[in-house]
């Protein structure tokens, strides 16, 4: 293959288009009680490319999605796809300013959303200049009449003949921008290629020796890179999918064997939820053979492996990469992360940037050794494009550590990202919501260990003097303000924030203070979250 081939070729919607000639329309992948082929799959990326291209979408625009996993999303992908469009796929449960931020700075001119998520919409819309168009997927009933913007029907914009001006879209265009968390800002957006959703796809293939005799098992959302990713994995090797709206600990060994899946993906917090889960006589009894995932807890690998009759393959990545580090079937061990895949190089560095040798933490820094094959920039934020690849070597901000036969050890997070139950959360996000209420002076959003092998969000809080306010009350006034996944577990009130010369907070002295007698506990006071 010659490269003008390779690089029109590594573009995601010529995938389907290839496989729809090739299979015709076999299964593809299955939604409830609903069965997708390759050709069904195609003509409705064909009528979206239609629908949009007719209401004056191009080559370059933006359109954020807030969706549940559902068949209209992946024809929503793909059909953007073939005219060039750039989604924005978006977290369900964000609402309020982290919202606005996010469609207002990816410069979306339409948003495609649920009627359920317009009680979220609805709200901000007159603080979207940009945004042009709502286009609603009905679902549930919803009172359209007061929104501040047009609105259209989804199904009948797509109630079309399929007919389009196809893009020239390369591998190197913008697929997709997605959003992962911020430590010193809001939260960034990460440009990524076409030809970097091969990557991943490509290496989980490998690693699970998938074929066309293999099904696929997604509940990961699609706003997610991992979730995003599985269609094109079966595609690429001739397998099917089966689609999940939500991960669900009691419907998930039943999905697996209704449709016979053999491989998925998994993070940490699933692991655990699903090994808690009260054990029953079949629980080998399940076509799973291999889950492929990340920050899988050390000490659960083998009773989870032995119980339920699979492999697991732990790994390291992060958005701006895609999976860098991967233990094999033939290579790994017990709570380490792998080995660099031969699409990157990888080095281990103190404070002052020089190598650290082996059983010596250091930051983690990458480079592609293919083109385009990790993100292309933090949209609009060029200084933050820069820090990261310093020196031409991008930094994860990550602490690891390597052993004498090479493997990969995750140690913790260098800056204040949090992660819970598979989400990425912006501590500086968290603390910006909790320090909006009155009675507030500072806050100090931190991880601690939970028992699902994850974090929980922990928040430090100092009152205003004269003010008060109760743990209650501030989960309350954060709850209706970010998504369920931030609202702190924890809360703990101090006199003041330990601190540097120059006042800033160190977090480090409240992380190793950790939940103390006087912290108040969510889940222990039994305060329920609404989703």
């Amino acid at each position: 293959m010659n490269s003008d081939d390779i690089v029109r070729k590594r573009v995601v919607h010529r995938v389907l288009e290839e496989k729809a000639k090739q299979y015709g329309n076999r299964d593809l992948f299955f939604f409830k009680d609903q069965v997708f082929g390759y050709e069904d799959f195609d003509q409705g990326a064909n009528r979206v490319a239609s629908g949009m291209q007719s209401l004056g979408l191009g080559k370059g625009d933006k359109v954020a999605i807030v969706l549940n996993n559902r068949p209209e999303y992946l024809f929503l992908s793909y059909g953007l796809s073939k005219i060039g469009v750039v989604q924005v796929p978006i977290n369900t449960a964000h609402k309020g300013n982290i919202l606005t931020y996010m469609i207002n700075h990816t410069d979306c001119r339409f948003l495609v959303v649920e009627s359920s998520y317009l009680d979220r919409v609805g709200p901000i819309l007159k603080d979207l200049p940009k945004l042009e168009k709502i286009l609603v997927l009905k679902g549930t009933e919803a009172d359209i009449s007061s929104l501040e913007k047009p609105v259209l029907d989804y199904e009948k914009v797509m109630d079309n003949g399929g007919k389009y001006d196809e893009a020239e879209v390369l591998w190197h265009d913008p697929h997709a921008i997605i959003f992962t968390s911020g430590t010193t800002g809001p939260s960034k957006g990460v440009v990524l290629s076409n030809n970097y959703m091969f990557i991943a796809p490509e290496g989980f293939i490998q690693l699970g020796k998938y074929d066309e005799r293999d099904c696929l098992y997604n509940p990961l959302p699609f706003f997610h890179v991992a979730g995003l990713s599985c269609i094109l994995t079966a595609m690429i090797c001739g397998a099917r999918m089966s689609l999940e709206e939500r991960f669900s600990v009691s419907h998930y060994w039943n999905d697996i064997r209704r449709h016979k899946c053999t491989g998925t993906q998994f993070t940490g917090g699933i692991l655990s939820l699903l090994y808690k889960a009260e054990p029953r006589a079949n629980d080998r009894d399940n076509p799973l053979r291999i889950m492929i995932g990340a920050n899988a807890p050390k000490d659960l690998i083998e009773p989870f492996e032995d119980r339920f009759g699979v492999t697991i393959l732990d790994s390291y990545g992060s958005t701006e990469l895609g999976v860098c580090i991967t233990c094999t079937p033939e290579k790994r061990k017990l709570g380490s992360c792998g080995i660099p895949r031969q699409d990157y190089a990888v080095r281990l560095v103190d404070d002052n940037e020089l190598e650290v040798g082996a059983n010596t933490p250091g930051e983690l820094l990458v480079r592609p050794n293919k083109p385009y094959s990790m993100f292309l920039e933090y949209y609009k934020i060029p200084d933050s494009t820069v820090a990261a690849w310093r020196n031409l070597w991008f930094h994860t901000g990550d602490y690891l550590s390597y052993d004498k036969d090479g493997f990969f050890y995750f140690v913790d997070r260098k800056h204040d990202a949090l992660r819970r139950r598979g989400e990425n959360i912006s501590s500086v996000e968290v603390e910006t919501v909790i320090m909006s209420h009155p009675a507030v002076m500072e806050a100090a959003a931190l991880a601690v260990k939970s028992e699902e092998a994850e974090n929980e969000v922990m928040v430090c809080v100092v009152q205003k003097l004269g003010h008060t306010v109760t743990p209650e009350e501030l989960i309350a006034h954060s709850e209706s303000r970010m998504a369920y996944f931030m609202v702190p577990r924890f809360v703990r009130f101090i006199e003041e924030m330990p601190k540097t010369p120059t006042e800033r907070i160190e977090k480090y002295k409240l992380r190793d203070e950790g939940v103390t007698p006087d912290t108040w506990d969510r889940e222990k006071a039994g305060y329920k979250l609404k989703r």
